[in-house]
């Protein structure tokens, strides 16, 4: 177990989702079956753009979708990993201008990995606009920052108008623009 995991193993790092990937890889090989994953948040963070060590879930919508929801419980409890470690909980924030890449995500032998282009990304993470507060809350402002930065977009207005190709203006939260707006006023970007 590497230094950033806990023991309860509710913080995943790059190793522990690969091989976790690379076991469901395995035994869908072995039923004859190729899985596709769309891997979405913080997993996409870790191993596409290795800008954080770890995340607390591999959020994804993945085919076969019940021979995969099995197999990872199973996996689950083999490696000693959340029972809800690949969950499809995202499924809520799909745009329906759903673009996708592989990246220069790892790929496996019966297992597709592919992930929202870095704009769709980036305004799935502004759509949920998640701030933290304590140790134990999600927050999605370091990842937004990154997301501005890697595309290198120049002001708040840029981002919002990109959110915006990916979602009807009626759907933007408010708190989505207060955040950007202030990441940029406050020079964090």
């Amino acid at each position: 177990m590497s230094a950033n995991e806990k023991a309860d193993g509710s913080t995943l790092t790059r190793e522990t989702i690969l091989r976790a990937l690379q076991t469901l890889s395995d035994e869908l090989g072995k039923q004859g079956v190729t899985g596709e994953v769309c891997l979405f948040g913080g997993t996409v963070m870790v191993l596409a753009f290795t800008a954080r060590l770890t995340t607390k879930d591999v959020d994804a919508l993945f085919q076969p979708t019940q021979t995969i929801r099995e197999l990872a419980r199973r996996i689950a409890g083999e490696q000693h990993l959340p029972a809800d470690w690949l969950n499809d909980g995202v499924k809520g924030f799909i745009s329906t201008r759903h673009e996708t890449t592989t990246g220069n995500l790892p790929q496996f032998p019966h297992l597709r990995l592919t992930m929202p282009v870095p704009e769709y990304l980036l305004a799935m993470k502004c759509m949920a606009a998640r701030i933290g507060g304590t140790a134990d809350e999600p927050s999605d402002v370091t990842d937004i920052i990154f997301l501005v930065r890697h595309l290198k977009l120049k002001s708040a207005q840029e981002v919002l108008d990109l959110v915006g190709q990916y979602y009807p203006a009626n759907r933007i939260p408010v708190k989505t623009q207060y955040l950007v707006e202030g990441l940029f006023e406050e020079g964090k970007i």
